[in-house]
């Protein structure tokens, strides 16, 4: 299921694209084998593609969390806000590459309970962090310290939202349709 797109968007592809989107789409087909459709609407204002891909790369490499509680971060922002596009494509990393439990899969997509102690603390403080806005209150910072994380993983929670306010808020705009490799994990 694709959403419906909330303003007419033309995709910028690298047969259009121009200046720094083209040098940001390029770089981005090099890296990943293809060009997500994402970040083609993105690439409309290429300094919202730079900005996904900067904070992107910078939670992947220094939140202090392991690939999949990097992935829980992600599912858990993306399905709060209701990014059916980034949902299925972080479902698909999750099951894939980054070693998400497939019952810790099911229960990020559905909103429920991890059977994994970690993923689910991840998972709950990263909820309450995007339903408050970034005011969990104190309880819900000290019960993530208490399940074994620190300030980095905290600041790599507000990294991850940031990145996450890009290609979701893009999205939901856009009505991007899921790329085919994602397909497979396609959410209504």
């Amino acid at each position: 299921m694709s959403r419906e797109s909330l303003i007419d968007m033309s995709p910028t592809t690298l047969e259009n694209a121009e200046g720094e989107a083209k040098e940001l789409l390029t770089g981005a087909k090099a890296s990943l084998g293809f060009l997500p459709n994402m970040y083609t609407y993105m690439a409309n204002l290429p300094g919202v593609l730079d900005g996904y891909l900067s904070t992107y790369k910078s939670f992947r490499e220094t939140s202090g969390f392991t690939p999949a509680e990097q992935e829980t971060v992600f599912l858990t922002i993306s399905r709060v806000n209701g990014c059916t596009y980034c949902t299925a494509a972080h479902s698909m990393i999750a099951d894939k590459k980054s070693g998400v439990p497939a019952d810790s899969l099911k229960a990020l997509r559905d909103g429920g309970d991890l059977p994994d102690a970690k993923l689910d603390a991840v998972a709950k403080f990263t909820e309450v962090m995007v339903r408050s806005r970034g005011n969990p209150g104190k309880a819900a910072v000290d019960t993530f310290v208490s399940a074994g994380y620190g300030e980095k993983q905290v600041l790599g929670v507000v990294l991850a939202i940031a990145c996450k306010t890009f290609s979701n808020y893009v999205n939901h705009l856009a009505g991007t349709p899921v790329d085919d490799v994602f397909a497979p994990y396609k959410v209504d």
